[in-house]
């Protein structure tokens, strides 16, 4: 039994390394969490059956993962250790019963989000970001500050002189992670396993643009070292680093044991609801004097614990696969199962990527699947069931030939996506006029993708030019099915109207890779009309702060493209505006000012409160604090206002907004 014992040991220490090595250096995990969590609680059980197996190398005694040598090693004067899992209510009463026994007198529990994320440490001097590095192996981190300065929500200079450094966790919201995931297929790169993975990739890269380029956001839950004012409990903290104009999560105080029960069970179904994933609750003594009386092991502290959700997973079977033509020509294979509940939503679909994805996972039409869904958003099919397959299954290969036009798909060199070449495949046509549309682009009401279909299928468009020849043709499109005069005239407006937008909404239409908004309003700053961004060299190009090898590349291609020319003729001449009105200086009434809009607004879209603010010298940030200037409210306007005003902050009407810009 030893001896067996020894051997599943062994065995599990090098498929944990193996997999912690693929989760935490190279951001590509080849299992679940649930997966991984399963062979850490073996190998912890085994070890505790088997104490004279231990080892202090062992992964249940270690933390997090190594460093990667391109990046310079930061020694953390505080260890950033990793927390142990509860997984069930009688795990966290047993972690109170523990604590108990340990400590005399009364204490508290503060209770935290924990965010599914890449922890980080900051350090400031002179209230200045020094050095920024993430927590590797807890004792020794890499220093990624170059590409943490890029987070818009991490303060640069805070108004604190002395030392201070603080840990974080940096994540990517839900929403966010969908687009980028989005992005990633069209232009026929792998998708992000999770939110988790993309936060971790994008903020180890070694080029700060393509860091600077990901939509990268930060909560700081703790102070490491210093503070300009003492404190004794967790909440305190809070409120220091709040005022510090840290971004946090409120936490929440209990007194027993069993409210902390309560609320981590509340939670499993209402984390849905939060903007941003987390795979648990984080159990904490509040007191100081108490945590330091516990103490830590060497690899956790003894007075917290992290309440693990259980894993959201549904069985059901796979009963096609369809593939899927995207604006690049890429083909994206997509699966079709059985509808399943997963995440408090009902899904029946999930994309599955590539070839290597399908083969890698092995599979087959027919076979049973687990699904989930990735960031509590994106459907995702997390493994087959082998041994359920039903007689005998072929495994699946993508079609040669594209789907749509039947041209023979290629596969360029270093992708992993096949793409139909067909530059006038009416897949691709229809992707690119849909994201033409789009509010991510030209903002066109009226033009959804039925309207896109019917408009390809009569032969009224072959290229997005062909939109603004459509007023030519408005008894045509009254005969189309379900064109009555108010949509059409709708239609036709929205597309006149249009022509007047930024150029920035232009470049970012025409789809050019690695070109989403944010980039192509850099562009536009920088250059200034349509014009200009086309004459551009290289070297003017990367010249643009934030614009990098890949992105300079991709606009130079675009434009040596002879049909993009062509169609950018079209455009002209149907008075298209190629000019921008964003300004390179910070001029104007919102100079150096940061404006936060919350609640319905009547006067504006979202986005065009947005460029109001930036063109009148604005930031436009999300979130309230003591450094927010103005808080712009609509209807029901919530929590942002009701903190504002306790901040001081002055809160104006769309109607004073306007009147300030004057």
């Amino acid at each position: 039994m030893t001896m067996s014992a020894k051997e599943r040991i062994t065995w599990l220490r090098k498929e944990i390394q193996k997999n912690a090595h693929q989760y935490y250096d190279l951001d590509q995990p080849s299992i679940e969490d649930f997966e991984y969590d399963a062979l850490v609680n073996e190998l912890r059980q085994l070890e505790r059956v088997h104490p004279s197996l231990k080892d202090e190398d062992s992964p249940t005694e270690t933390v997090g993962g190594s460093v990667r040598s391109e990046f310079i090693k930061v020694s953390h004067e505080t260890p950033l250790l990793s927390l142990d899992n509860a997984y069930n209510s009688d795990d966290l009463r047993s972690f109170d019963k523990r604590l108990r026994k340990e400590i005399s007198g009364d204490f508290e529990y503060v209770v935290e989000y924990k965010i599914d994320g890449l922890s980080v440490a900051l350090r400031y001097e002179g209230g200045q970001l020094v050095q920024a590095a993430t927590r590797g192996n807890g004792e020794v981190g890499e220093e990624v500050t170059a590409n943490v300065k890029t987070i818009k929500t991490i303060p640069n200079r805070i108004d604190y002189k002395d030392p201070l450094t603080v840990r974080g966790e940096i994540y990517i919201g839900k929403t966010d992670f969908k687009a980028m995931n989005d992005q990633q297929v069209l232009q026929g790169k792998p998708a992000f396993a999770n939110p988790r993975n993309a936060a971790a990739g994008s903020l180890r890269q070694l080029d700060a643009s393509i860091a600077a380029s990901r939509p990268m956001a930060i909560y700081v839950f703790e102070i490491l070292k210093g503070a300009p004012e003492t404190f004794n409990r967790q909440d305190e903290a809070f409120d220091i680093l709040r005022n510090l104009g840290f971004k946090t999560v409120a936490p929440l105080v209990f007194k027993e044991i069993e409210d902390v029960v309560t609320y981590c069970a509340e939670m499993i179904d209402k984390r849905h609801q939060l903007p941003y994933e987390i795979d648990g609750i984080v159990v904490k003594v509040n007191q100081y004097d108490a945590r330091q009386a516990l103490g830590n092991t060497a690899k956790s502290p003894r007075w917290a614990i992290a309440y693990k959700f259980p894993a959201e997973l549904a069985e059901t079977v796979i009963r096609d696969i369809q593939v899927q033509v995207g604006r690049t020509g890429v083909l994206t294979p997509l699966a079709l199962f059985d509808p399943v509940t997963v995440a408090g939503s009902t899904i029946s679909k999930a994309t599955l990527h590539n070839q290597d994805f399908i083969s890698e996972k092995d599979i087959r039409i027919g076979d049973v699947a687990l699904v989930q869904k990735a960031g509590d958003v994106i459907p995702a099919v997390v493994k087959v069931l082998p041994e359920k397959r039903v007689g005998i299954l072929a495994p699946y290969v993508l079609p040669e030939n594209c789907p749509v036009c039947e041209t023979p798909a290629v596969r360029l060199e270093g992708e992993v996506a096949l793409r139909c070449p067909n530059p006038t495949c009416p897949a691709k046509l229809r992707r690119k006029i849909i994201h033409f549309v789009s509010r991510a682009a030209m903002n066109i009401d009226g033009v959804g993708e039925a309207i896109v279909d019917q408009l390809i299928e009569e032969n009224l468009i072959k290229n997005i030019a062909d939109l603004y020849t459509l007023k030519d043709k408005r008894e045509t499109l009254l005969a189309l099915e379900r064109m009555g005069e108010k949509s059409v005239d709708n239609m036709l407006d929205a597309i006149e109207k249009s022509k007047q937008n930024d150029v920035y909404q232009l470049i970012s239409g025409f789809g050019i890779p690695h070109i989403g908004l944010k980039a192509a309003k850099t562009l536009a700053m920088g250059f200034g009309s349509l014009e200009a961004l086309m004459q551009a060299t290289k070297e003017e190009l990367v010249a643009i702060d934030e614009v990098g090898d890949k992105m300079a590349d991709a606009v130079i291609l675009f434009f040596a493209n002879e049909e993009h020319i062509q169609i950018i003729k079209a455009l002209k001449e149907a008075d298209v505006k190629f000019t921008t009105r964003l300004k390179q200086t910070t001029e104007g009434p919102l100079q150096g000012k940061t404006v936060v809009v919350t609640g319905t607004l009547t006067q504006y879209t979202r986005d065009e409160i947005k460029a109001e603010i930036e063109r009148n010298g604005g930031k436009a940030t999300g979130s309230v604090s003591k450094k927010t200037d103005y808080l712009v409210v609509g209807e029901a306007a919530g929590s942002k206002a009701e903190k504002a005003r306790t901040l001081g902050v002055p809160v104006l009407t769309e109607e004073e907004f306007k009147n300030l810009l004057t």
